[in-house]
């Protein structure tokens, strides 16, 4: 199935581009890079100089989705574990 802004969170979101546009941690703000790995209340963000831990609940995330379109992304939809974001959109 392809990923769309609508079916986002029923995806996996390893290997998408991410850049943070707003951050309750000031050190995190406009951050890029590529998720690489996910728990439930992280998201692990491979930069340029290293893999950064970021708290999904204090983010809002703009990612890249394989077709090139851009979607705007509120972290705390995200936190919880990602094979139970399945459960929650049913």
């Amino acid at each position: 199935m392809k990923i769309t802004q609508e079916n986002l969170l029923a995806h996996e979101l390893i290997g998408l581009s991410a850049e943070i546009v707003d951050s309750k941690h000031v050190s995190l703000k406009n951050m890029r890079g590529k998720i690489v790995y996910e728990t439930k209340n992280l998201l692990l963000l491979s930069t340029h100089q290293k893999i950064t831990k970021v708290p999904k609940s204090t983010v809002v995330l703009l990612l890249r989705l394989p077709d090139g379109n851009d979607c705007v992304i509120n972290g705390s939809d995200l936190v919880g574990r990602p094979e139970d974001r399945i459960q929650r959109l049913s």
